[in-house]
């Protein structure tokens, strides 16, 4: 059964910065790209960023690009996802997830706000 359980989120101030983790199990893990996403309230789904198995390719949405990195511990099954100046914008549930055969996995999300 694949899992995943993500964690790290809450408050942070603009400005601020933040490190999502995500723990997996019930799959390879590495033979696998990771990947995070975000809802804020009232929109799609969007994603964030990407890790490829090894961790020697990553890719980010043109809205993160050069704030948040993307890093990931294969012997621990965990993806990280490190939110550096953090604006208002990036409020959102974060969702990790892996697709495995054409099927999407998600976690339950962890609640970033990012408010004064």
């Amino acid at each position: 059964q694949v899992q995943l359980v993500e964690s790290g989120g809450g408050l942070v101030q603009p400005g601020g910065a933040r490190r999502l983790s995500c723990v997996s199990s019930g799959f390879a893990f590495d033979r696998n790209s990771l990947s995070w996403y975000r809802q804020a309230p009232g929109k799609e789904r969007e994603f964030v960023a990407v890790v490829s198995s090894t961790a020697y390719t990553t890719n980010y949405a043109t809205s993160v690009r050069g704030r948040f990195t993307i890093s990931r511990d294969n012997a621990q099954k965990a993806v990280y996802l490190q939110m550096n100046s953090l604006t208002p914008e990036d409020t959102a549930v974060y969702y990790c997830n892996v697709n495995l055969d054409r099927t999407d996995y998600w976690g339950q999300g962890t609640q970033v706000t990012v408010s004064s």
